[in-house]
Formats: C-alpha cells, sequence, structure tokens
C-alpha cells in the first residue's frame, strides 16, 4: 500500500503555501500524483441586491473569483516548480468547498488541508475540517493553524481503540508508519475485555507485521478527557504527527462530532491524520 495520488485544498488563506509545502514532500516522498484543488462556492446575491443590479453584480463576482483562482494558481506553479515536482495537477470548481473536495477526494489517496483559519475568510466553512472528514472517505491529514513543520511522520502517535473508524485510520496511516522513526500506540483508558488480554498488543503485533517499530503504552485513570490526554502525550513525546479515527455523524444537516475528536481539532497542536 502506498500513496499515488495526494490532493491538497487550495484557499485564500495565509497558511494555503504550508499545506502545499507538506503536500510536494509527500508526493516526493511516496512518488506521488499531486493535485491541487481550488473550490469556490458560487455566488448567491439575496434577491433585493440581484433585482437592483441585475447581472452586473454577478460578472464582478465572477471577475473576482477569477482573479483569485489565477493568483492561487500562479503561487502553486511557483512552489512546485521550485520544488522541481512535475507530476502535478491543477483544478478548479465553482461548487461548495466540501462538496467539491469530496468528489475529488474520491480518486486521491490522501487529502490535506488545513485548521479551521480565519484568514479564509468566508470562502471556507468554518466547520471545513470535520465536515470533510465525515464525508471524504480518505484519510484526510489537517495541519495547524500555525507552526511549521520542519519533519512530519517521523515521531508518530497512534490514539488507538478497536473501534471501525480508529482501524481506519492506522491502516490509512501505514505508509507514513513504515517511514517513521518512533510510532508510539496509546490506549486511553481501555476497558476490560475491550481489547483482548493485553490493551494494544493486537495492534502492535499487526503494525509490526508490516513493518511499522512500535511501541505499545495503556493510559489507565486519566484525570482529564481523551483529547486533551492525547495532546499531552504528543507533547512529552515531541510527536509531530497523530493517527487517529474521527468520530462523528450528520444529524438534521448538522455535524456532530466526538469529543475528543472535536477537541483535537479546536486545539491540534501537530498535524493530525484522520480517517472515519
Amino acid at each position: 500500500m502506498s500513496y499515488k495520488t495526494i490532493l491538497v485544498h487550495i484557499g485564500a488563506g495565509k497558511r494555503c503555501s504550508v499545506r502545499v509545502e507538506v503536500a510536494i514532500r509527500f508526493a516526493r516522498q511516496h512518488d506521488a500524483h499531486l493535485v491541487a484543488l481550488h473550490a469556490l462556492a458560487p455566488f448567491e446575491p439575496p434577491g433585493y441586491v440581484l433585482a437592483e443590479m441585475g447581472p452586473a453584480i454577478i460578472e464582478a463576482q465572477r471577475a473576482v473569483a477569477a482573479t483569485e483562482m489565477a493568483r492561487s494558481e500562479a503561487e502553486f506553479t511557483r512552489q512546485v516548480s521550485a520544488a522541481g515536482l512535475r507530476n502535478v495537477e491543477w483544478r478548479t470548481a465553482i461548487d461548495d468547498p466540501v462538496d467539491a473536495m469530496t468528489l475529488h477526494a474520491r480518486y486521491a489517496d490522501l487529502v490535506v488541508i488545513g485548521q479551521t483559519d480565519a484568514s479564509e475568510g468566508s470562502h471556507v466553512p468554518a466547520n471545513f475540517p470535520e465536515r470533510l472528514v465525515l464525508a471524504a472517505g480518505r484519510p484526510v491529514l489537517i495541519l495547524p493553524s500555525v507552526g511549521s513543520f520542519a519533519t512530519l511522520g517521523k515521531r508518530i502517535l497512534v490514539a488507538w481503540n478497536p473501534s471501525r473508524e480508529a482501524t481506519r485510520a492506522v491502516t490509512d496511516a501505514i505508509p507514513l508508519l513504515r517511514l517513521a522513526d518512533t510510532v508510539h500506540v496509546m490506549a486511553v483508558n481501555p476497558k476490560a475485555g475491550e481489547h483482548g488480554t493485553v490493551a494494544g498488543a493486537d495492534i502492535g503485533l499487526y503494525l509490526a507485521r508490516h513493518g511499522v517499530r512500535v511501541e505499545v503504552k495503556t493510559d489507565h485513570g486519566a484525570e482529564i478527557d481523551v483529547g486533551n490526554e492525547l495532546l499531552s502525550r504528543a507533547a512529552d513525546l515531541d510527536a509531530d504527527l497523530i493517527v487517529m479515527g474521527a468520530y462523528g455523524h450528520s444529524r438534521l444537516k448538522e455535524w456532530v462530532l466526538g469529543g475528543a475528536t472535536r477537541t483535537i481539532l479546536e486545539s491540534m497542536t501537530a498535524p493530525v491524520l484522520m480517517s472515519h
């Protein structure tokens, strides 16, 4: 298993170049095809504005969108050219960013996006990361809205419980886990009988058979919630990547997330690879 197609989200925010840099690094590392997608939601003015200004306002907004996409494409081209990456593709869409990214993610092995970032303005919804993680059907690498990433995937913390979501995340992350210097698997407050005889032992053996150098730790009686316990442990280990399942569902057009998932998405201090 390897990543052969990587999809990166392009936007107007200040952190877009950081996402592209990470995506380029992964594309080179895995000899993968890099796809960049810039999606803008269609402009839908209120009826009274449309009645007063007519087609002129629509044309003006189209011109603004075209200018923004041209600027983003030029910056993306500059970055990939400077990196000497040739196996790349630029795509645009006038569509809801979540819907567009979800569609294009169907044909990618890994999706690279950013944490909610105020500099994106209204172009990207505030709940963009959680909606995409739960809808994409692909592993999503989410980069924090601050900081730089000199290394990414050298020291990995895996949040483990025997759920479908965690299983997906671990399996999806194997190409990265194989290349890591250290992989720490952490089970927080495992329930009796849930993990087998020894909590974490089976997933440790599974990963070892895939050539992963792994250490397993069980954290009993954590005094803080699971999400903050993971962040604390990641800081202790100087982890440069967290791998975990994303827990949540859609209810009446609202996305309801599990507590640990929400905590990590809101307070991440290191990049996180999530699968649902």
